[in-house]
């Protein structure tokens, strides 16, 4: 084989450092489309939560609801211009914000306000409460923050619920709320917190508000809520953990139990958050029947770090 000529050593030479170039070209326009993918799970952390005063909690609040949410990229990936959105909260407790039984009112005011500046036409907030809806309603702040921006908040009527068939694999058919269902968007905007029977409560268990006859999920709470979360195709959940219960839930009632977590945490994957709430509540995500069931089931992954999720801090 005979030595290449200078001119040939040179061609090839420019011919390389032209691939090369394309190459580091093509590997920079793959990280830049990366860096703009929008988020499927976004955590937003108080930066220091235990100086936080009760009234700064509120702002707080405010504050981690919004940047949870536009991490996400906003409310207008999610709702349309015209929209009829179901703001699913935990309203289920006669208890006061600071008793953290129910979802902050200020980060349920914060998402319907977003709602609406997303272009929704029509934001409902409403749950199926265990003890009285109209103490519930009340001494939680929810109707209270949420009426003056002009959501509806509904008080379910027990004469409406309608046998659904969701064909699960142990509920074949339960009562729904079915003005929930019809909605454009259901957004589940739940507060992790203790359970004394599915140890947490987070974004899969919320759904029980949306059905009557819960009692029958007792036996089988794993697989009753991975059946239920099946038929809602979460796309939006929004975990409250400004301030959380560690203990005597769902109900809780004492101030001792209550710990200011200053968080709120964002996402597409239902799983993934309760994943993450069950690791902020001291527990492994496996040990909750719940999160195992869903990822097993592929309702979403139990390993959120995975996702591209996306931290912040506030303050």
């Amino acid at each position: 084989m005979s030595n290449p000529s200078r001119r040939d050593f040179l061609a090839r030479s420019a011919a390389i450092a032209g691939t090369s170039a394309f190459g580091m070209e093509s590997l920079l326009t793959a990280q830049a489309a990366d860096d703009v993918k929008p988020a499927d799970m976004t955590i937003a952390r108080w930066e220091k939560p235990e100086a936080l005063t009760a009234e700064q909690i509120r702002s707080a609040a405010v504050k981690l609801t919004e940047a949870a949410i536009e991490g996400l990229g906003g409310l207008k990936r999610f709702v349309s211009k015209g929209d009829v959105v179901w703001v699913k909260a935990n309203i289920g407790w006669d208890r006061s914000p600071e008793q953290a039984a129910n979802t902050n009112p200020d980060v349920v005011a914060t998402i319907v306000r977003l709602c609406f500046d997303a272009g929704a036409k029509t934001v409902k907030v409403g749950d199926n409460p265990c003890d009285l809806a109209r103490n519930t309603y009340q001494n939680s702040g929810i109707a209270a923050a949420v009426a003056p921006l002009g959501a509806e908040v509904v008080f379910l009527d027990s004469r409406r619920f309608r046998d659904t068939d969701i064909k699960g694999e142990r509920v074949k058919s339960i009562p729904i709320y079915p003005a929930i269902i019809d909605c454009d968007l259901v957004i589940n905007v739940p507060i992790v917190k203790h359970h004394g029977l599915a140890t947490l409560t987070m974004c899969m268990k919320n759904y029980m508000g949306v059905i009557d006859n819960r009692k029958s999920f007792h036996q089988a709470i794993p697989t009753c809520l991975a059946d239920l979360t099946r038929y809602m195709k979460p796309r939006l959940c929004v975990l409250d953990a400004v301030r959380t219960l560690a203990a005597h839930g769902p109900k809780g009632g004492n101030l001792a139990d209550v710990q200011v977590k200053g968080t709120v945490a964002a996402g597409t994957d239902i799983v993934a958050l309760d994943a993450w709430g069950a690791e902020l509540m001291g527990k492994k995500p496996a040990e909750i029947g719940s999160v195992a069931k869903g990822h097993e089931v592929g309702l979403g992954t139990i390993d959120y770090r995975s996702l591209n999720l996306k931290e912040l801090t506030v303050s």
